[in-house]
């Protein structure tokens, strides 16, 4: 048996190692390393809770405002408040855009080009992918690149600034929004409509969210091959036959997002071949294989510790071992949109599981599905009402909030004590994916989907790893925050 390291990974957000055991042509075993410890949730001790909303979103800047809503959520339920209508519309759009900016640049930026890989060059369809999707030089990040930047617009009008916005607070949003401001809201929207019917569809977003089966999405991407970057990706994968490459636990979990008049979006809840209900409460971290140091017992986050100790016995990550009831679980898009329901996404995980196409397909059907939503949040947006509450600061609170990143599941565990935080915890969605062997030895996802997973002759950096780590789209500085 051969050991190699892959890593560090470029075109990933922090930094990440993975240790393979290989077998033959196949992995065997893997152990997934987040080599560098930032310690927030240490700094966060003794601050005043308000200071959470200045300090966490600098935990990342691409997904800063999902730390954001997670800790104004967290204050918002240690002071007993609810957004009105307009806050919670407002903290929906902001945290909608920088979810689907993410989505789009994963896709382009991130995952895209490792089919530019002279590994590929034999492949019929590699000039073509080439041209399009290699880094710096492929047509299609260029296009992407500038339909972010015109898409992000919208979250300098909601919020000033990006990343790092200070306008989210427990109460809702502190910029409201004028009349003829909704108009150039919804303009805005329909440019990045334009893009991604134009370039990445090829075809209407209400035309992608209502595919409802497998044989359904093969009719569509029969009915007009090669238009739109879908389609472009979906041919790669049947090629490829990445509906085999990279399945983990299948047992997956969302907080539900996007609430507006006591619904949401997406519901939340745990899909593991049929629907559970979520119990947030079952959530607890395993310290036996991370470099930290606590008790042998998992701990729920609400009164978890993060006391780092890079010399304990069997570690290997700085990653925390979060599980769900003492299960693995994966979250992500792929997650939410099989825990929602999309009969397209519940039929892929029935018949492969989450794999590497599956990832990737729910995340582009969920900008599909979102982008009509923030149109119709726009369009409800009452100019003059009230988007804050405001109450006083707690000097003895607890509160948790939980939100969907575009990773996946997000929470903020906040308790307060004489006006100050006693203990702040934070479980990202990488350190769902990413996390090491619990105590008793069980992998986490990504571990788990790397089994199996073929090395070619020679290879010493496995592309099937590279699109298996990817698929993910993992941030590892909020990995370790």
């Amino acid at each position: 048996m051969a050991r190699i390291t892959v890593g560090p990974f470029n075109r990933v957000e922090g930094d990440l190692e993975v240790h393979l055991d290989v077998e033959g042509d196949r992995v065997a075993g893997a152990r997934v390393n987040s080599p560098l410890y930032r310690g927030f949730e240490q700094i966060l001790q003794d601050k005043d809770p308000l200071d959470t909303l200045v300090i966490v979103p600098r935990i990342c800047g691409i997904c800063s405002v999902s730390q954001s809503a997670a800790a104004a959520a967290a204050l918002a339920q240690a002071q007993g408040l609810e957004p009105p209508p307009n806050g919670e519309l407002a903290l929906n759009l902001l945290l909608a855009c920088e979810n689907l900016a993410d989505h789009l640049t994963h896709f382009y930026l991130f995952f895209m080009p490792d089919f530019a890989r002279p590994v590929y060059a034999g492949e019929p369809w590699f000039e073509a992918a080439a041209g399009r999707f290699r880094a710096l030089t492929g047509s299609a990040g260029r296009e992407a690149l500038a339909a972010r930047a015109q898409f992000l617009h919208l979250m300098g009008m909601l919020a000033g600034k990006w990343p790092h916005t200070l306008s989210l607070r427990p109460g809702g949003s502190t910029r409201p929004v004028e009349a003829q401001e909704r108009v150039r809201l919804l303009a805005i929207l329909a440019a990045f409509r334009r893009f991604l019917e134009h370039t990445l569809f090829g075809d209407a977003l209400e035309a992608v969210a209502a595919l409802d089966s497998d044989a359904a999405l093969r009719t569509w991407t029969a009915q007009a091959p090669g238009r739109g970057d879908f389609r472009r990706f979906l041919a790669i994968a049947d090629a490829l036959g990445l509906e085999r490459l990279g399945r983990a636990a299948d047992r997956f979990m969302s907080y539900g997002s996007y609430p507006a008049g006591g619904e949401r979006l997406f519901r939340a809840g745990v899909w593991d071949g049929s629907p559970r209900p979520l119990d947030p409460a079952a959530i607890a971290e395993d310290l036996s294989h991370s470099w930290m140091d606590g008790p042998a017992e998992p701990l729920h986050p609400a009164a978890g510790l993060t006391r780092p100790d890079a010399d304990r016995a069997a570690a290997y990550s700085w990653c925390k071992a979060p599980r769900l009831g003492g299960a693995v679980v994966e979250v992500g898009a792929l997650a939410r949109q099989v825990v929602d329901g999309h009969p397209l996404v519940r039929e892929l995980v029935a018949a492969g599981g989450g794999n590497v196409r599956n990832r990737v397909v729910a995340r582009l059907l969920e900008i599909a599905r979102v982008v009509p939503e923030m149109e119709r949040w726009v369009r409800t947006l009452r100019p003059g009402a009230p988007f804050c509450h405001h109450a006083p600061r707690p000097e003895a609170a607890a509160g948790a909030g939980l939100v969907e990143a575009a990773r996946g599941s997000l929470g903020h565990w906040l308790e307060v004590r004489g006006g100050r935080i006693h203990n702040y915890q934070i479980i990202a969605p990488t350190t769902w994916n990413f996390s090491p062997r619990d105590a008793g030895g069980t992998p986490g996802p990504l571990e788990q989907a790397l089994v199996g997973a073929p090395v070619r002759a020679g290879e010493t950096d496995p592309v099937a790893v590279q699109h298996i780590v990817r698929s993910f789209d993992p941030c590892m500085v909020c990995t370790v925050h």
